[in-house]
């Protein structure tokens, strides 16, 4: 009976200084990850690329028909298309209004009568774009008409009446800079997000030869 007791007690120590060791391991791997922020994902920390564009609509001399220009266009979370009528009112196109003008232009490419693709004198002389156009023009457009604007990109005719789209050459600068400034500052912010995410996930490995020595060492 005596060898009995003596046998369940020996295993109660061991039992409690394996407990003590395991407690101590705890300590000393896990503690610094329990201190450490939750890791942000990269999406929360990039801005979405998108435009607010500001189209101001004025009435042909010639032709008396409206016709558009792009004065203004700035990168944005979100995509938004301003008009300025000719009395200076503005209001903000809704998407049903943009999907209409996008499905109509793409009618016109396909037909090969959309002024985004003729002569840019031809199109100077018949009073410019028309709303739809200027706005394919834009910088929303790959956001709001991505499925044409892979029909435009590699026309050249195209690329000429884009950059008359604009209300001035200043106008055109200003815009292409803060897209670019914004690609930029998405880039490096992309950059350093994944850097520290590799380093979070490397430091927080079992198996680096800290934690390998800090076990070894039963120290806290």
């Amino acid at each position: 009976m005596n060898k009995h007791i003596k046998k369940i007690s020996n295993l109660a120590v061991v039992g409690s200084m394996s407990a003590l060791v395991i407690a101590s391991l705890t300590g000393c791997g896990d503690n610094p990850q329990e201190n450490k922020p939750a890791e942000q994902p990269a999406s929360s920390n990039i801005k979405k690329e998108g435009a607010t564009v500001t189209i101001q609509e004025s009435i042909n001399k010639d032709t008396n028909k409206s016709s558009y220009k792009i004065i203004d266009e700035v990168p944005s979370v979100t995509t938004r298309v301003i008009l300025k009528d000719v009395n200076g009112t503005e209001r903000i196109l809704s998407q049903a209004e943009i999907d209409k003008l996008v499905k109509d232009e793409e009618k016109k490419v396909d037909a090969g009568t959309s002024s985004l693709t003729k002569n840019p004198e031809e199109v100077k002389d018949s009073g410019g774009l028309g709303l739809a156009g200027t706005l394919m023009a834009s910088m929303a457009a790959g956001m709001v008409g991505s499925y044409l604007m892979n029909k435009l990109m590699n026309n050249q005719n195209y690329q000429q009446n884009r950059r008359t789209s604009y209300s001035s050459p200043s106008a055109y600068s200003r815009s292409q800079s803060s897209f670019s400034k914004a690609r930029a500052t998405n880039s490096a912010m992309s950059k350093r997000t994944t850097s520290s995410s590799s380093s979070t996930r490397r430091s927080s490995g079992f198996g680096s030869s800290r934690s390998t020595s800090s076990r070894s060492s039963f120290g806290g």
